[in-house]
């Protein structure tokens, strides 16, 4: 029997937009839109400062940066709840989540496919080359203008799109960039596989032979250099 307590619980729970709460959909939105923001923001830089066109996505397919989402990701879990705090302890939080970030970022990077992305050993108070006082400071400022602009930007602009489209745009926009990031990961092991005369033993590695081969390997990662050379 239906009370009227169950009524008002399963029409609550209709009311409910995904975007309530710190959940899988909002973490991902965090991941997915911080990947994409780090890579224009970076672009952008590079433009300004150097006066060059310095693309630096980290995917195959579209300008995506998975160091970028990740930031964006832990800064989130990490340092939104802090957005009400002085803006001096939100900057310390991200420059401590940013630093540990990129350092695990670019040392998983050499241990599973032998390469590296950047190397700060010549900045002051770097930390093995893979990541510096500077940089961390650089995160600490996109903590704060995540926490308290962009990420309550993001929230409001995603309310106002209904759950019976947001959440199927949600999974296959997920299902995309999963898809896209093991390409990604499985070109780069087969262009290190290369370079280390490693033959080709699957269809798989066929096929990225064939359409990734190394110099358009180094047009998608320019700044990627493997340890051996």
């Amino acid at each position: 029997m239906t009370t009227a307590a169950d009524h008002k619980k399963r029409l609550l729970s209709k009311s409910r937009h995904f975007s309530d709460g710190l959940n899988f959909y909002m973490l991902f939105w965090a991941f997915f839109i911080g990947g994409f923001v780090g890579v224009a923001a970076e672009t952008l830089y590079c433009l300004i400062r150097f006066h060059q066109l310095n693309y630096t996505s980290g995917l195959l397919y579209g300008p995506f940066n998975v160091v970028y989402g990740l930031g964006a990701l832990c800064i989130t879990i990490g340092a939104y709840w802090l957005r009400k705090r002085n803006i001096f302890i939100i900057l310390l939080a991200g420059m401590l989540i940013g630093a540990v970030v990129e350092f695990a970022c670019s040392w998983l990077q050499e241990r599973i496919f032998g390469s590296v992305s950047w190397n700060y050993a010549g900045q002051p108070y770097n930390v093995l080359g893979r990541t510096s006082l500077k940089l961390s400071l650089f995160w600490g400022i996109l903590a704060i203008l995540w926490v308290t602009y962009f990420y309550p930007f993001m929230i409001r602009q995603i309310r106002r799109i209904p759950n019976s489209i947001a959440k199927p745009l949600t999974w296959i926009l997920f299902i995309f960039l999963l898809l896209n990031i093991c390409l990604s990961a499985y070109g780069v092991w087969r262009w290190s596989g290369r370079l280390h005369a490693r033959p080709s033993q699957t269809v798989f590695d066929t096929y990225f032979d064939e359409y990734f081969p190394n110099m358009k390997m180094e047009k998608f990662y320019p700044n990627m250099k493997f340890v051996s050379e």
